[in-house]
């Protein structure tokens, strides 16, 4: 749906609950109801138009733009297809994994072996998705829920550790900036909930930062991996070694 589809969808709604019709709306603005509905069938508003509505209803031009933008559903995940569409395509998978980094078209393409075309024709694969909505100028506005994640066992994440991960860890985590933490113990059932939950905070809080550093410049910014793993295990050389089980 586009903006002025969406927008137009919330007038309608907010006439609706206030259990005014297009009558209602031709007779304050001083139309006939024809041209009223001429108007909502063809979205063809002048910003006029629009501050005399949103009046009409009780809003500002501003107001019911913003209630228009909250309204629009966020995506949590993708299908399992979707993704797979992804990884199939590393120039799609590279523009998204840009765009939901804030990326402009421009930093795209300033930055790898793109053209403009290229990297617009991918942007629309990724606005059909309903992941993002290409606006005019080229701007990039994410649909993507804060808490949005991959599927536990989808094509991406098979991607991040077929081909991810062993690129991830061959860095020497020596500087500044960079760290790896290990640690093993035995835990309790009630420990590793506790544990479950620290892990999801730092998480939301990596989401955090993320987007409080969108509106930063490119240059400013650095590309951040953090990985986040716990499962019950023994290394594969101390099994070896356990005594088989008494019968």
């Amino acid at each position: 749906m586009t903006e002025i589809a969406q927008l137009v969808a919330t007038i309608k709604r907010e006439l609706k609950a206030q259990g005014m019709t297009y009558h209602d709306v031709a007779r304050a603005l001083s139309l006939s109801e024809p041209s009223v509905k001429r108007l909502f069938s063809s979205e063809r508003f002048t910003v006029e138009r629009l501050v005399q509505i949103s009046q009409f209803l009780g809003f500002t031009l501003s107001e019911i733009l913003q209630e228009s933008s909250s309204s629009v559903p966020q995506v949590s995940t993708l299908t399992e297809n979707q993704e797979a569409q992804l990884v199939s395509n590393s120039k799609l998978l590279l523009v998204a994994v840009c765009a939901f980094n804030h990326w402009s078209v421009s930093d795209i393409v300033a930055s790898y072996q793109m053209s403009k075309a290229e990297c617009l024709k991918r942007l629309l694969v990724l606005d059909r998705m309903g992941v993002i909505a290409l606006l005019p100028g080229d701007r990039i506005r994410l649909r993507i829920a804060r808490d949005f994640d991959w599927l536990p066992s989808g094509p991406i994440r098979q991607f991040f550790r077929r081909e991810g991960l062993s690129d991830f860890l061959v860095g020497r985590f020596d500087q500044p900036n960079e760290t790896l933490e290990f640690t093993h113990g035995m835990l309790t059932e009630a420990a590793l909930s506790q544990l479950q939950l620290e892990l999801r905070r730092l998480r939301s809080k990596f989401a955090a930062l993320h987007k409080e550093c969108a509106s930063a410049p490119l240059n400013q910014k650095r590309g951040t991996g953090l990985l986040l793993a716990s499962q019950e295990w023994e290394p594969t050389a101390f099994q070896q070694l356990r005594r088989a089980p008494v019968a």
